[in-house]
């Protein structure tokens, strides 16, 4: 009976040992599909606000001005566009810098004045200000309480 396990123990053994040969040759082919497949990438963007406007910054370093595209549609702001990779390369060793096409999708919370909408790129940021619409800005001015004098 314990030849039989044996005999088990050592087949289970092969069998992994011969899984693993073929995943490890697979690795770098997976790795290139994987780039090749990648059709849209999401640029990290902040979206914040200021008294008078909802700011969205997007962080697209590399990308040039004539390859974006900002549209607005109701409330949703989308950013998208293209950075080309400006090397050719032989063989990846590491991936890390996403090229190709993108898209960033933002929701604004508030109307906004479509025809004061200022957008620059600059040391790698696109920077959108979208002014508030007028109904949606808020400006309270603090009066201060009566005091009793009488005390």
């Amino acid at each position: 009976m314990a030849r039989d396990e044996d005999q088990a123990a050592d087949e289970v053994q092969r069998r992994q040992s011969r899984m693993d040969r073929l995943f490890d040759e697979m690795i770098p082919t997976v790795r290139w599909l994987t780039v090749r497949q990648q059709r849209m990438w999401q640029p990290p963007t902040d979206v914040y606000e200021t008294g008078d406007a909802i700011v969205v910054k997007v962080e697209i370093a590399g990308a040039c001005e004539k390859d974006l595209t900002i549209s607005l549609d109701n409330r949703s702001l989308v950013v998208s566009g293209r950075r080309h990779d400006p090397d050719r390369k032989l063989s990846y060793q590491q991936l890390e810098i996403p090229y190709g096409h993108f898209r960033t999708e933002v929701f604004l919370p508030y109307a906004v004045e479509r025809d004061e909408i200022g957008a620059a790129y600059e040391a790698g940021f696109l920077k959108i200000t979208l002014p508030k619409a007028k109904s949606h800005r808020v400006h309270v001015t603090a009066k201060a309480a009566p005091t009793d004098e009488t005390s």
